[in-house]
């Protein structure tokens, strides 16, 4: 729990408020807690800053629910939980009475209202794209302002988009970006197999291979060329018996065993095996210092 936090989370503080996950109840009991007078606000706000009284910062905070209810049902548009608004809210209002000075002679709520901005502007940013959709702070001035200067859902025309750059102080191409942005739709990065074929369109599908760069496919091919025809004139220097057991050893899908070679030459398995060894050991000579680190 964070210091912010615990200046109103004792338990049976915010039991004023409703129960946790009960929106209306919570709603319904935020409207009954008594707006202060000025007088009362400014006594308990120079008791929490001079005298550190947890108590006199509860009931600041307490007595400000309503007003973070109201700011944020001001950005339900975003397809966020209401109640998950006022949460983020709150943790703003907390943070303003922490830092409100009483002798600046301006009511609680009017300092307010930019920290409770501030909290539920980061969640909406967070959340109401998978990928961060504003950045800057011309960006975040135009993510919250564009919505509501638009007056339809059609595109902006070039006077209208001018217009916009003009009030909101930013870049005609700012607005044009930032349109866009709104415009697209989250879209799952690799789809699971269940997906219906119209939908498997991602940009999983369209990231370069590992392998795609063309100049290391180049080296590749050449290395696997210059490895082969290396291998075929180290086996040529084999006699033939040792030729033939390391090729169906080691290069056919269909390997022989130590036996059934010791039956074609009439010889032990276990000379078999040592045959195979010394032809490979052969072959790493022959291929070079190269090869063999390879």
């Amino acid at each position: 729990m964070t210091a912010n936090t615990a200046l109103i989370a004792r338990p049976g503080d915010l039991a004023l408020a409703g129960p946790v996950g009960s929106l209306d109840a919570y709603l319904d009991r935020v409207g009954r807690i008594p707006v202060l007078t000025r007088e009362e606000e400014r006594d308990l706000a120079e008791r929490f800053r001079f005298d550190d009284d947890l108590d006199a910062a509860r009931k600041l905070v307490l007595s400000h629910l309503r007003f973070v209810v109201h700011i944020a049902r001001g950005y339900s548009g975003y397809g966020l939980p209401v109640g998950d608004l006022i949460q983020e809210g709150n943790v703003g209002l907390m943070k303003a009475v922490k830092r409100f000075d009483p002798s600046l002679n301006v009511r609680l709520v009017s300092f307010a209202v930019h920290w409770i901005r501030a909290e539920i502007h980061e969640y909406v940013l967070r959340n109401w794209r998978l990928v961060k959709i504003a950045t800057t702070k011309a960006q975040r001035k135009l993510f919250f302002n564009l919505r509501r200067l638009k007056k339809n859902l059609t595109w902006l025309s070039a006077e209208e988009t001018a217009a916009v750059a003009r009030d909101l102080g930013v870049t005609p191409s700012e607005v044009t970006e930032m349109e866009k942005r709104l415009a697209a739709r989250d879209m799952s990065f690799d789809p699971t197999p269940e997906s219906e074929e119209e939908e498997t369109y991602s940009p999983a599908a369209y990231l370069p291979a590992a392998g795609a760069d063309p100049a290391e496919r180049v080296e590749s091919a050449e290395w696997e060329d210059d490895s082969a025809a290396r291998l075929h004139d180290a086996l040529e220097q084999l006699d033939d018996r040792s030729r033939d057991i390391v090729q169906r050893r080691w290069m056919t899908e269909d390997k022989a065993t130590l036996h059934e070679l010791a039956d074609k030459y009439g010889v032990s398995a276990e000379r078999i095996r040592q045959i195979e060894s010394n032809a490979l050991g052969k072959l790493k000579g022959f291929m070079g210092p190269e090869a063999v680190a390879a």
